[in-house]
């Protein structure tokens, strides 16, 4: 339950009563500080409070940004606080304080002007974090004069703030298919679902709905479905839009949505690739090491920008010439829109798949998927390399320990790291690509069945293990968990596509897919705050050493019965990491986490 406390002296004809309502608010009135210190105290002790002044003047939706956000523990406009429950007691403190304070000639404070903001003040004063939104164009003041009144009154007449509101609802940064051919309309899709009472959870699981419709259609393998497929694919991507900006419109955000957001979109793009994979069989095309390496290129691209913006989350400033270079390209504004959509971010990369499906084959479609995503990596790649050589910034603690948590070391390396430790002589990129590009090189170049594989991954674990046995606090340490990335899910591609069983490759797909989750719940996790999962979860999985090192040893001890071993990890990965990733998003101290960065 929402409580709001309007202190100060009633001002004829202010509709701030009613607008509290609007927002759910149980509205209740003080003529001072102290009034207003005893309401609080018969106020429940858990849901969000707020102390609006009398006189408040402003937009509705001003109103809203600064008192109904579920995400921040304070926020503030001039002349409204709120409060969530983990700052309840600060705010009663303030709220004592200001009713204690005499007032020139001994008299107590009686007015309630200006409170609201002394109390913001006041808690930000004792550490609490106070969000104060950006209000653009709205309105929200508290006029003193009848004049100063009447002029804040014909401003916010003069500002649509439904317009503002529709406008926002939109992510500030988004790629050009999203800004120019989704956005115009659903943002209205995302209006009218806020005004028939559906959530955003609920609009993020039609699009996971829509689009696992579409890979049935696709794995029907008939041209027909093809096109049903990609008409879906783009209507699930629709939907995929709606969700956040309504979520944004109406500020309905939730940890369940968070996880909800944070991994749907790949368990819809998997799932498609999948889908299309079984529509090629069906026609006599085996393109399931397409679909995977397709599943592969994209995680690690994501990998990639994970770890280098982990890594550079709290530096200061990035000063280098990079940097600046691709800050006066900002002020050329075609190039913006050309540099997002060559990194093929979300929405030109399924718009295209969607086209592809509909208009020619699935392995043409996974052919320019993979060349594009491959095109989009290079340049991302390279850019973030350029940056991280010219840069002064050093890299912090939380930095480092964001890095070898993305790293996802197990048991092995962790009990080998410390006695490596002595020979740790060359950067931990350096030794971890070595460790790689000797896995795979052997994986590829040795005969079927042999012990080249599992030679491969001892060699692939002592040079992870040396990789990580110091802090990753070098210019470069941010491509460590690509390159460990890439190893693990690239020798379980080439073990697969090696196997005599045709059905090894959609083993390994479903095994990749696990452990994927698993490394995308990690990065949300990190950025929500939260830190990375339990240690004892990376141990049950094995980490990626331990995980190569298993699988390699499948293939060599059991070929037979190889499919069979990387769907029993399959089945035994998901259930873990799925188990423990539910019971974190789903408990109440999991994080509000809602990507506004770059499009994924």
């Amino acid at each position: 339950m929402s409580t709001a406390i309007v202190t100060g002296q009633p001002v004829p004809g202010s509709p701030i009563e009613g607008e509290l309502r609007t927002l759910g608010f149980d509205v209740r009135t003080a003529s001072d500080a102290a009034e207003a210190v005893a309401l609080l105290r018969t106020v429940p002790a858990t849901g969000r409070v707020a102390l609006v002044d009398a006189g408040f003047v402003g937009h509705l939706h001003a109103l809203r940004l600064g008192l109904t956000d579920p995400r921040f523990p304070a926020g503030a406009v001039p002349g409204a606080v709120t409060v969530q429950d983990a700052s309840r007691a600060a705010l009663t403190r303030a709220l004592e304080a200001e009713a204690g304070r005499p007032a020139p000639g001994g008299a107590a404070v009686r007015t309630g002007t200006g409170l609201p903001d002394r109390l913001a003040g006041a808690l930000e004063a004792e550490g609490v974090a106070v969000h104060r939104p950006e209000l653009g164009a709205l309105v929200a003041r508290v006029p003193l004069a009848p004049q100063e009144r009447s002029e804040a009154r014909q401003a916010v007449a003069a500002v649509d703030d439904e317009a503002i509101r529709l406008r926002t609802a939109v992510k500030s940064r988004d790629g050009f298919f999203t800004t120019y051919c989704i956005s115009p309309y659903s943002r209205y899709l995302a209006r009218w679902c806020a005004r028939r009472g559906l959530t955003p959870n609920q609009v993020t699981t039609a699009s996971l709905l829509t689009a696992l419709i579409a890979a049935g259609c696709a794995a029907t393998g008939t041209r027909a479905g093809f096109v049903a497929a990609g008409l879906l694919l783009l209507f699930s991507f629709v939907l995929d839009c709606t969700d956040g900006q309504l979520a944004r419109y109406s500020l309905q955000y939730s940890t369940l949505g968070a996880w909800l957001d944070a991994t749907f979109d790949r368990a819809k793009e998997y799932a498609y690739y999948a889908g299309l994979a079984l529509g090629a069989a069906r026609g006599g095309d085996d393109v399931w090491a397409l679909a995977l390496g397709a599943m592969v290129l994209q995680t690690c691209r994501h990998v990639v920008d994970f770890s280098f913006n982990e890594a550079n989350h709290d530096a200061e400033a990035n000063t280098s010439p990079t940097a600046a270079l691709s800050g006066r390209l900002d002020s050329v504004g075609w190039t913006v829109w050309l540099r997002r959509m060559i990194v093929l971010p979300i929405g030109e990369r399924w718009a295209l798949i969607a086209v592809l499906t509909a208009v020619t084959t699935p392995r043409i479609t996974f052919v320019v998927l993979l060349t594009g995503c491959a095109l989009a990596a290079a340049y991302t790649t390279a850019g973030r390399l350029l940056r991280s050589l010219t840069r002064k910034a050093e890299r912090t603690d939380r930095a480092a320990q964001a890095l070898a948590d993305l790293a996802d070391t197990g048991p092995l390396a962790e009990a080998l790291s410390p006695r490596l430790r002595p020979f740790a002589k060359l950067p931990a990129p350096a030794v971890a690509a070595l460790g790689g590009v000797t896995l795979v090189a052997v994986t590829a170049l040795t005969p079927a069945g042999s012990a080249g594989p599992l030679l491969g991954a001892v060699a692939y674990v002592l040079c992870s293990s040396l990789a990580v046995s110091r802090p990753l606090t070098g210019a470069l340490d941010w491509l460590v968990p690509p390159f460990f990335r890439a190893a693990e899910y690239g020798v379980i591609l080439l073990l697969a596509a090696r196997a005599e069983d045709s059905g090894a490759l959609p083993a390994a797909f479903g095994l990749v897919a696990a452990v994927a989750y698993h490394h995308y719940d990690t990065v949300y996790r990190i950025r929500g705050g939260s830190g990375a999962p339990p240690r004892a979860l990376v141990r049950a999985t094995g980490g990626h050493e331990g995980r190569v090192l298993l699988v390699t040893a499948a293939s060599l001890l059991a070929p037979s019965g190889f499919t069979v071993a990387l769907t029993v990890l399959a089945v035994v990965v998901a259930l873990v990491v799925l188990a423990e990733s539910i019971r974190f998003w789903v408990s109440a101290g999991a994080p509000a986490v809602h990507d506004e960065g770059e499009p994924a």
